[in-house]
């Protein structure tokens, strides 16, 4: 019978990453829009990038305050499974491909349907692409751990997989920037990169819902996702914000879906307004 984990178990050993690689990413950033302005790109705006990094800077906040929230459930659903897979070398590669598959899959969810693409909007509705993009991560973005249970039901164990999963978060940082064009064949077959993740950003007509892979691009190769980069994105929304408060460009989508819902005379309907593509959202807005 495997031993139970515990809350304190996970905390004193899964080490907060993102929040020690905080400053480097910031500095790093910083380094960017600085050359950005010397060499006259215009990579950056101003009021965006403040936008964006008081986005992040709450974020890592309140991840900070929920984490054993977060924890708690992950480890209750490893701890109410009969099986455990052991902790070694191998099988937390394993862990970290079965995480991506899920990530991938989140991902997917968070743009075809309006209840998750209101966790994720936020990390597109920029005009702006660069490294302090990759901060904008939305404050409601936790109720995507839904689609990270299956790693806790198969047996992971809740440290390698926390650890894993901000490896994950972690390489997302680097693929924002237009500073770094192509790569040689062999690394974009297997990996995403900032040429993949361009696209997913862009708003071009052919652009749009492709390369969901956060480390891996293979899992877009295997369900006709992907889609290379043939020309320069145009970034943002279709229904794109503006203004730069952060506190709007996080919740302007559950402001949507709540107008619409309360519109809606049939409860069931109502409800199943959060799982209708976002789209659809503004459906009616768009035909008059």
């Amino acid at each position: 019978m495997k031993e139970k984990i515990t809350l304190d178990d996970v905390l004193s050993n899964a080490p907060d990453l993102i929040l020690y690689a905080a400053p480097i990413m910031i500095s790093l950033a910083l380094l960017e829009f600085y050359l950005s302005w010397k060499q006259k790109k215009k990579l950056y705006e101003k009021k965006d990038f403040f936008a964006s990094l008081t986005i992040g800077l709450v974020s890592v906040f309140q991840n900070l305050l929920i984490k054993s929230l977060l924890f708690g459930f992950v480890i209750w659903v490893y701890n109410i499974v009969p099986w455990s897979i052991p902790v070694n070398w191998w099988t937390s590669i394993i862990c970290f491909f079965a995480l991506d598959f899920c990530r991938y899959w989140a991902h997917r969810m968070g743009h075809e349907t309006s209840l998750f693409w209101a966790t994720h909007v936020t990390h597109h509705n920029s005009e702006k692409y660069n490294l302090s993009t990759s901060f904008r991560l939305s404050w409601t973005q936790q109720l995507k751990v839904v689609f990270f249970l299956p790693i806790s039901l198969m047996g992971f164990h809740p440290v390698v997989f926390f650890i894993c999963h901000q490896i994950a978060v972690l390489y997302q940082f680097w693929i924002h920037t237009e500073y770094i064009r192509k790569l040689p064949k062999w690394i974009s077959f297997l990996f995403v990169t900032p040429s993949h993740h361009r696209v997913h950003h862009g708003k071009n007509v052919h652009y749009l819902d492709k390369n969901y892979g956060s480390t891996f691009i293979i899992w877009d190769r295997m369900f006709g996702t992907f889609q290379p980069e043939d020309e320069q994105a145009i970034y943002g929304i279709l229904d794109q914000p503006k203004h730069h408060n952060p506190v709007k460009l996080v919740f302007h989508v559950w402001g949507d879906i709540f107008r619409k819902m309360k519109k809606e005379k049939n409860l069931k309907k109502a409800f199943l307004l959060l799982f209708q593509p976002p789209d659809l959202l503004y459906e009616k807005e768009k035909s008059k």
